[in-house]
């Protein structure tokens, strides 16, 4: 491994090949309390006759790397939405929330923080940094609901309860999706351990549509400029003159940064197209990269839940609207407020059911464990988390959303480009062509 990096970007690793069960997952961030409409943070009260909830969001925020601000202030909204119409079962909700800064020794911080606090659960919450936060919750009994989906203990640990697929979901489906409308497709990775395995990801749902693999491209991590591999992902794309190549970047947050090499050198090879996941873009990417002539245009992308002008969004943009007008930092089509929203109705509904029994991390976790179903009113499948799930053979036993959406770039807009979602699970077990 001399010269290789482990990454620290978050790009999920993990092995699967068609007709092979997927094996393993490799692992791919001082707190701040930010009580605005909050108050001070006292500890978790319980019993029916207490009228406070205590739980925590966390993420990254004003960081030379990922930010996900709009995380913990779409909680807090939350929170002023839940009890300005008097609570939970009468219970009032509190959010602490807490910046891991992207280090690993602030995500533990945070960690420690919610066991003090007393937390019922973490809950909407981005970190990359699972093996540094989750012993501390496991060890308290704390519930992580709503991740992110970008490490893999949350697709492992008994206590976390995702609600989306994360990047094997994504990786998964985006291969399914180009392998009706690509020709040769050429990956662009990071060229570390965790980006060894993004291919075979990739690799699989190209494959389960009769694809050939894609070619595999590395990049230096840090990299400050992706020219050769630019050119070498046009070339590659262009090898068969009679169909229409596809370039594929999963650099996380430095696809941007490979685009502005790629915008130049693409305008020789106009009928390459481009296929990436949610989370390397959104539209608020799509709109500062120029909108209809944005590079992006045409893109073929994948994502976990339906696009942002779905009218299923429209509950989340009210709360935005009402409780959160002049917060420039939630943007209603960003995956990780997204994925807050829909950690805050589960943990909603989990509360609603407890009626005026005591809630705490432990009757969250009994409840959630007891084969408890939740209803995201259609952004989701009913979730429901089972430690021994369809998954579980192939080492994502808490994978339990294997739902994606197709989306495509049209005239500056990511739309939908198909209704409804496909299910992955198939690509995932390798057994697509078993039928």
């Amino acid at each position: 491994m001399t010269g290789r990096r482990r990454s620290s970007s978050p790009l999920f690793s993990v092995l699967t090949r068609p007709g092979k069960a997927l094996r393993t997952a490799a692992a791919l961030v001082a707190c701040a309390s930010l009580t605005a409409g909050c108050g001070a943070v006292p500890g978790l009260s319980g019993g029916a006759g207490d009228d406070e909830i205590t739980v925590m969001t966390w993420a990254p925020q004003d960081t030379n790397a990922t930010n996900k601000p709009g995380m913990p202030a779409l909680a807090l909204a939350y929170a002023r939405h839940v009890n300005a119409n008097g609570g939970i079962n009468g219970r009032k909700l509190k959010v602490v929330i807490c910046n891991d800064r992207n280090d690993s020794v602030h995500a533990a911080k945070c960690a420690r923080r919610a066991v003090k606090q007393k937390a019922a659960a973490v809950v909407g919450s981005y970190s990359q940094f699972a093996d540094s936060f989750f012993p501390i919750l496991e060890g308290a009994g704390i519930p992580y609901i709503g991740g992110y989906g970008i490490t893999n203990a949350e697709f492992t640990s008994p206590l976390s309860y995702p609600v989306n697929g994360g990047q094997p979901a994504l990786l998964a489906g985006l291969g399914r999706q180009l392998a009706s409308t690509c020709g040769p497709v050429a990956l662009v990775r990071p060229d570390t351990i965790a980006g060894d395995e993004l291919p075979n990801l990739l690799n699989a749902g190209l494959e389960a549509g009769g694809h050939q693999d894609a070619a595999d491209l590395r990049a230096a991590e840090e990299a400050t400029e992706f020219y050769a591999q630019s050119e070498q992902a046009l070339t590659r794309a262009t090898e068969d003159p009679s169909a229409r190549g596809c370039v594929v970047p999963a650099l996380g947050d430095r696809t941007n940064i490979f685009m502005d090499s790629f915008r130049r050198d693409r305008e020789e090879y106009e009928e390459v197209r481009m296929g990436t996941v949610l989370g390397s873009v959104d539209q608020t990417v799509i709109d500062a990269t120029g909108g209809a002539s944005s590079p992006y245009e045409g893109a073929h992308i994948t994502g976990w839940y339906p696009v942002e002008t779905d009218q299923r969004w429209d509950g989340m943009k009210k709360v935005i609207r009402e409780q959160a007008f002049t917060d420039t930092r939630i943007d209603p089509a960003d995956a990780g407020v997204q994925t807050t929203w829909i950690a805050y109705t589960v943990l909603e509904a989990v509360v609603k059911s407890l009626g005026e029994n005591e809630v705490s991390a432990d009757t969250v976790r009994r409840t959630l464990d007891d084969g408890f179903k939740v209803t995201t009113g259609g952004l989701t499948p009913t979730l429901r988390w089972q430690f021994q799930d369809v998954l579980a053979s192939v080492g994502l036993p808490r994978l339990v959303n294997t739902d994606v959406t197709l989306q495509v770039v049209k005239e500056g807009q990511l739309v939908a480009e198909r209704q409804g979602s496909i299910d992955v699970t198939k690509t995932l077990q390798g057994t697509e062509d078993e039928d």
